[in-house]
């Protein structure tokens, strides 16, 4: 096994996609980080980068051999993480993956009631889009899920609860051409960006929000981003309408109609069902309480 500044080392490289850039990032002389690749590569017997006149690429054999660099790098953080807990008294932790489209405010008050409730356990929250949610929810990277849409895509043990339906609002600025357009088709749309967000999920197939044929993508992070965007009359697009109706109130967005648009979605409350019991899992649910708490908190206009 190498040494964890070994494989920092190479993921920095293969991430800087060269051996000067590497050594500025990690405060050494790039030939020391070339000498330091080689001795990786000779105890491996495989070339793991292709030198080129300015630039290193990873080889097929490299490529296999970083996904697993990072997988132990990611493995020796959560040993180290898991270790202070045991030191420092906790050793418990409720990993939560929200979905972008509910409402940031109510995740303080969440915060707060959970650290009020346990002064020996962790929460661990982490945003999601569309199929990521699920993607957390069966890679283990989350516990539950709140906001998730449409099916579950992934087999499991789940359990899952109803949160309502979700409406979605065609946006734009005020003075975008769309907005004044009398009718709406599809060919005419698609002659505008549209701005979304980019699916989180690693391995589940990707959704995105409502795009045409040969339409152009504006991809940001969030919902704040996307907003932004299109008050500044960058693109169109569908946004969650709880999260639009401030802005169409004050006449910063308008929103017009098209039919074949974005439909209503269903939304859930998702969690892995535990192999044995987790008290802060079952706090948790109960203190989301029932389909219309979960609408009224998280979803409602």
């Amino acid at each position: 096994m190498f040494a964890k500044s070994t494989l920092q080392m190479l993921d920095t490289v293969a991430r800087q996609g060269s051996f000067s850039a590497a050594a500025g990032v990690l405060h050494k002389v790039p030939s020391a980080i070339s000498y330091s690749v080689r001795q990786v590569e000779r105890e491996l017997g495989v070339v793991l980068f292709e030198r080129q006149a300015r630039k290193v690429v990873l080889t097929p054999a490299g490529e296999h051999f970083l996904i697993q660099v990072r997988q132990w790098l990611r493995e020796m953080e959560s040993v180290r993480r898991h270790t202070q807990r045991v030191a420092n008294g906790w050793q418990r932790s409720l990993k939560v993956a929200l979905d972008n489209i509910v409402k940031a405010d109510r995740i303080s008050a969440l915060i707060h009631d959970f650290y009020t409730e346990f002064d020996d356990a962790e929460l661990v929250i982490s945003m999601e889009v569309f199929n990521g949610v699920w993607d957390a929810l069966a890679d283990g990277r989350a516990d539950i899920a709140i906001g998730a849409t449409t099916a579950v895509p992934v087999g499991g043990d789940f359990g899952a609860r109803d949160m309502g339906q979700m409406d979605w609002a065609l946006v734009m600025a005020p003075d975008h051409p769309v907005a004044t357009m009398t009718t709406l088709t599809g060919e005419k749309l698609a002659a505008f960006p549209v701005i979304g967000l980019e699916d989180t999920s690693r391995t589940l197939a990707k959704r995105n929000t409502w795009l045409l044929d040969n339409q152009r993508r504006i991809v940001v992070p969030d919902w704040a981003n996307a907003l932004t965007c299109y008050k500044d009359g960058l693109g169109i697009g569908y946004v969650p309408r709880h999260l639009a109706k401030p802005l169409l109130a004050s006449g910063q967005l308008v929103e017009r109609y098209f039919e074949g648009g974005q439909n209503t979605c269903e939304c859930c409350l998702a969690w892995r069902k535990p192999e044995q019991d987790n008290a802060l899992l079952d706090w948790l649910l109960v203190y989301l309480g029932d389909e219309a708490q979960l609408n009224r908190d998280w979803l409602a206009e």
